[in-house]
């Protein structure tokens, strides 16, 4: 199977102990953590419990890549991570030990993970394990492409217009007119219409560009962003 430079670029990349592999991993244990720990909290497992498996987690998964299960996932990083954690989680579950402290792994900051998981577990209540898991990824990948976003904004010296912009992607409930935005920001009225238009559009670029290096295969794209705004309805 070959694989393109995409995040399954990453999972490869990832293994081994070069500082090229830690750098992978850092990168796939930022952008996957709070799905993957979620699922786990979800299980009814303390806080310290899930940090210890998920980290666990990463260190096996990189060094056993299944194939036949990246074939059977079709190509997707969401489905595949997934299927790979449920098979974990049982064979610790079986096996009945104490999951050791992964300490030789990158360092990754959990302050923040943390501080977002009140609203995780509301979220809970109504939802799955699996559509739990399915949020978060979503939710991931949107961060992301913001991320992406923002850094070509400020690297043109547009900082402050992203950080108006970026209130209308959200809901239209006490969000600025453009009006105003075009007081604050010395500009008329529809220079901050076509300013956001082509936000919009690079936006979707991005977004479009983020979830295909999650598959392998280009027709798949359209499938997981129907998924992924299907997601967020719901």
């Amino acid at each position: 199977m070959a694989f393109t430079t995409t995040h399954w670029s990453i999972v490869l990349e990832a293994q081994g102990e070069s500082p090229a592999a830690r750098k992978a991993l850092e990168i796939l244990c930022r952008t996957y953590w709070r799905p993957l720990y979620g699922f786990v909290r979800w299980q009814g497992l303390t806080r310290e419990e899930a940090q210890d498996l998920v980290q666990e987690f990463f260190a096996r998964l990189l060094e056993h890549r299944n194939l036949e299960t990246v074939r059977r996932e079709k190509g997707r990083l969401r489905s595949y991570l997934l299927v790979s954690l449920k098979r974990f989680l049982a064979s610790e579950r079986r096996r009945a030990i104490g999951v050791k402290r992964y300490e030789t792994g990158p360092h990754i900051p959990l302050d923040e993970l943390l501080e977002s998981e009140a609203a995780d577990f509301e979220l809970a209540e109504t939802l799955s394990a699996d559509q739990l898991y399915d949020r978060r990824w979503a939710l991931a990948m949107l961060e992301q492409v913001l991320t992406r976003l923002e850094s070509e904004y400020r690297a043109a010296g547009k900082a402050p217009l992203f950080d108006q912009l970026k209130e209308f992607l959200v809901a239209e409930q006490g969000r600025p007119l453009q009006a105003e935005i075009g007081v604050q920001l010395g500009m008329t009225e529809n220079a901050v219409k076509q300013a956001f238009h082509r936000f919009r559009q690079r936006y979707r670029m991005l977004l479009r560009e983020e979830v295909a290096q999650t598959v392998i295969a280009p027709g798949d794209v359209e499938d997981e962003l129907r998924h992924l705004a299907s997601v967020l309805r719901g």
